[in-house]
């Protein structure tokens, strides 16, 4: 039910699919999303990840009308992750999430961008592709949510621009449009999102 791969990609990601969710949400014209994460078990670009910039460290201003969704389900799923002491709260979270929402069907989801694929690129202070790794992906009233679970979400002042990163590496690896996308970041209490496709950047 749970497909799960792990990636040396500077250090060990995780990355798990939940198959049976997968077909069900990716079958109203989300069809190249599931494509994308069957295919990156097989054919995911190691080389992508070991050099260039990472969507994590990016400090690009970005102009994005970011909405406070105080108490949001995914706050409610953060909650009711109890950590074992084998795992960190990050990966429990994403877990849970997983194995427990019905909206949840993968984690930890390799992502990459070409030189010449976004203009995203011609902000990034060195050179090689843009790569990065979704926390959680949901798909929710036909749209596919880019989440990051943050530890003091309230604080973050980078994670807009890291899920919109998310977002547009995402739309060009399954070619969906940027209007398919919702991104997000949240913690146990708080959480924050906006649309991508109305999301500016700044030179």
């Amino acid at each position: 039910m749970i497909k799960h791969k792990s990636f040396s990609h500077g250090w060990w990601y995780h990355y798990r699919l939940h198959e049976d969710k997968s077909e069900r949400l990716c079958d109203n014209g989300l069809a190249p999303l599931k494509l994308f994460l069957d295919d990156v078990f097989t054919n995911c670009p190691d080389e992508k990840f070991l050099t260039g910039p990472r969507s994590s460290k990016l400090r690009v201003p970005l102009i994005a009308d970011v909405k406070d969704a105080r108490g949001h389900e995914v706050c409610s799923l953060a909650k009711r992750a109890h950590a074992p002491r084998t795992m960190s709260r990050h990966s429990t979270v994403e877990m849970h999430m997983l194995e427990r929402d019905t909206k949840s069907l993968a984690v930890e989801v390799p992502l990459w961008l070409d030189m010449h694929e976004h203009e995203l690129m011609t902000h990034c202070d060195e050179p090689g592709p843009l790569s990065g790794h979704i926390d959680v992906l949901r798909v929710d009233d036909g749209k596919v949510w880019v989440w990051d679970y943050k530890p003091n979400a309230a604080k973050e002042k980078h994670a807009a621009l890291q899920v919109y990163a998310y977002a547009v590496m995402l739309s060009q690896r399954t070619n969906l449009p940027l209007d398919s996308f919702r991104c997000g970041w949240f913690d146990e209490k708080d959480a924050f999102l906006f649309d991508p496709k109305t999301a500016r950047l700044v030179r």
